[in-house]
């Protein structure tokens, strides 16, 4: 059974440089990835309806921290470093990548990923990189094929029908799901919403269950 989420009545909780800074493990979290100038911060904007709850910037790579925004008390969402654009030398860059690694593949909390992509060039490396360290550890992806209002319905549709298949190719349709997503016009924000809405509510692992026999 599920729930409603006051996605309007998100805020800010807390910023954290690695994951032993991260809040408690407690309740349910979503990270938000992607290229730092695949939409991240708008597309958390355009859910929460908040146009200044992430900070959006002409510099993109500028945010080098794990944010956490609260949902309710035992609800989150995460929006993890950018990567891959922000002009910073390569020690900085592994430094991310590890932040990145740790956080997704420790974190007993997490959900889900959200994996932003500007549809115009989806699948980079890094957002293979990323999709891996998820598939892993078996966690789901959701694929948001961001800034769709910048090409016709037509190639936006072919675009995605592209990148599930390569999914399905890799074997980790199971896994992983993909929608088109416009900020400016906020289409594809309804069906995030139920995506996230089903990841936040899922009821947590019991492992006593597990050793009781």
């Amino acid at each position: 059974m599920t729930t409603d989420i006051n996605f309007r009545g998100a805020s800010f909780d807390q910023s954290a440089p690695s994951i032993r800074e991260c809040p408690p493990e407690s309740g349910t979290e979503v990270a938000f990835a992607g290229r730092s100038n695949a939409g991240k911060s708008s597309a958390i904007n355009a859910l929460t309806h908040n146009s200044k709850l992430a900070r959006t910037s002409k510099t993109p790579g500028r945010t080098q921290l794990i944010n956490f925004f609260r949902l309710s008390e035992h609800q989150r969402l995460v929006d993890l470093p950018g990567y891959g654009y922000a002009k910073v030398g390569r020690e900085m860059k592994e430094q991310w990548q590890r932040n990145l690694s740790e956080y997704l593949q420790q974190r007993e909390c997490l959900q889900g990923m959200v994996l932003m992509m500007d549809i115009r060039h989806p699948l980079q490396e890094f957002d293979t990189t990323m999709i891996n360290w998820a598939v892993e550890v078996e966690m789901p992806v959701h694929i948001l094929l961001t800034k769709a209002d910048k090409l016709k319905r037509g190639p936006a549709t072919n675009t995605l029908m592209a990148v599930r298949k390569q999914m399905q190719e890799a074997g980790v349709d199971d896994l992983v799901t993909a929608q088109c997503f416009s900020s400016l016009k906020r289409t594809g924000v309804d069906e995030l919403k139920a995506k996230l809405t089903e990841w936040l509510t899922l009821e947590p692992e019991e492992p006593e269950a597990a050793e009781a026999e």
